[in-house]
């Protein structure tokens, strides 16, 4: 039942973290989402200017399918029915990496692949018909209203307008706008701090072509061709089935050395890749639209929940929190993941901050005097993305012209690599090994999975299985993989 009193939230952005953040605080109270672009003026589930990753490849792993279910219930067969497709791991891809193709066994897990402009537009629409949500689309967020103490809302500008900035109250502003918030510098506006950062950047450039198979060409046999980077080898390509008979496919290279954005420059780029099949198989489909670029690739952490001056009344989630190299496919999941957090917070009776409004909200206190101060709930949030930051960030800082900001890695970081290495190298063609590790990449199981005994002694004591030598185009029982 959604609250309708005096208390009122505003989350900034309107994507994926915003809109399903707002879902869970119109239970208690009345929310107000402040969207940048006009999404009015968007064509369709078309991608919008305030998500630039949006032209280029998405997947949605299982940890991020199983938050959004139980924060939306029904909605991955709203997604089914609009086009999304779960691709099965490994059976649905051809993936190559260190010099291996992998084998196609038995999917142990799904991710959902889909354009992210489909994805946001079915759950935007979800969370608005649902109701205690107001969206304010075309209005950009100029900074925060409040104090060292406590922030009480935002300052609003409506986009293209000659009007002055107006104030909207708020007893919890929530910032979900991206990697690229401002929210640090508005901190200091209102004499607060910025929160300590951390960047691990690869340099790594994307570049994006949408296809479609042209008419009368032979369904490939698969669902997603995935090159994957090593230290010998850093350039990452993947194609993969989206909605509508179209293809994404992604390339990207490091810094230096990114892919060009014309289409014949970007079709030459693939002949760079460890085998001719990438290109070869491009070559014969029919490119749709441009080529777009992205060089927003670093990992970027902000530690809100660490001791500074920050005030009450404020949470960060998602990209603007904790924002990963988009080659691992980690970010919408995580901030699914946050959400669910947050829900479970709010729902044990807890306050988001100790403020001057009080009373009781359903499902728990919202900014009653007394509750739990808005750092605990920001740490909760925090923990929610240590998995993904292991893997991501632990990856990253193995690959040659690494920039950081951070601490680099020590001695056990470097043990561990060496570990995870081998691992990597048995993973192709084991398909025990390979069902754990991937529940790790799928953000349903803790990195200390990676070291069970299913995976711990093949990698340490036994050499690797051979794996085909050739691109495993064809399999037994295609399409679909194991049901």
């Amino acid at each position: 039942m959604t609250a309708t009193g005096e208390r009122h939230a505003v989350v900034v952005g309107g994507s994926l973290a915003g809109m399903l953040t707002a879902r869970v605080l119109s239970a208690h109270a009345r929310v107000t989402v402040v969207e940048r672009d006009r999404l009015d003026d968007a064509a369709g589930s078309g991608p919008r200017p305030g998500i630039p990753q949006a032209r280029h490849t998405h997947v949605f792993v299982e940890g991020g399918q199983l938050a959004l279910e139980s924060l939306l219930p029904g909605i991955l067969g709203e997604l089914s029915a609009r086009g999304a497709l779960p691709v099965g791991m490994p059976y649905d891809l051809v993936q190559h990496q260190s010099g291996r193709w992998y084998e196609r066994f038995a999917a142990s897990t799904r991710f959902l692949s889909c354009t992210r402009g489909l994805l946001d537009t079915v759950v935007r629409e979800r969370v608005l018909a649902e109701g205690g949500v107001d969206l304010l689309a075309g209005t950009g967020v100029t900074g925060l209203v409040g104090d060292a103490e406590r922030v009480r809302g935002v300052r609003v500008r409506k986009r293209g307008a000659a009007d002055d900035p107006y104030e909207i109250e708020a007893d919890l502003v929530v910032d979900a706008s991206g990697r690229t918030s401002r929210v640090p510098t508005w901190l200091g506006e209102i004499g607060g701090e910025a929160p300590d950062e951390e960047t691990i950047d690869t340099g790594q450039g994307y570049a994006t072509q949408l296809y479609r198979l042209r008419p009368g060409a032979e369904d490939p046999g698969y669902h997603c061709l995935y090159f994957l980077p090593d230290t010998e080898q850093p350039l990452t390509g993947v194609v993969v089935r989206v909605e509508d008979g179209l293809w994404v496919a992604s390339l990207s290279g490091p810094r230096g050395s990114e892919p060009p954005t014309d289409p014949a420059g970007f079709l030459d780029y693939a002949s760079q890749y460890p085998h001719p099949y990438l290109r070869e198989w491009l070559s014969t489909m029919e490119p749709v639209g441009p080529v777009h670029s992205n060089r927003s690739t670093a990992n970027i952490r902000r530690y809100y929940e660490r001791p500074g001056r920050r005030p009450a009344g404020l949470l960060v989630v998602g990209d603007a929190l904790c924002a990963f190299n988009p080659i691992y496919g980690q970010g919408m999941t995580v901030a699914a993941q946050q959400v669910v957090a947050l829900r479970r917070v709010l729902g044990a009776g807890s306050g988001v901050a100790g403020g001057a409004r009080g009373g009781a909200a359903s499902g728990g206190r919202l900014l009653g005097r007394g509750g739990r101060r808005t750092r605990d709930v920001q740490r909760a949030l925090a923990g929610v993305a240590e998995t993904a930051w292991a893997i991501s960030a632990g990856a990253d800082r193995a690959l040659p012209g690494v920039e950081s900001t951070g601490p680099g890695p020590n001695a056990l970081d470097r043990l561990t690599g060496r570990y995870l290495r081998r691992v990597a190298a048995i993973v192709p063609g084991d398909p025990g090994a390979g069902r754990h590790y991937r529940s790790v990449l799928a953000l349903t199981a803790p990195p200390a999975r990676l070291f069970h005994p299913r995976i711990a002694l093949p990698a340490l004591f036994r050499a690797p299985r051979a794996t085909p030598g050739e691109p495993p185009l064809v399999v037994e029982g295609w399409p679909g993989g194991e049901g």
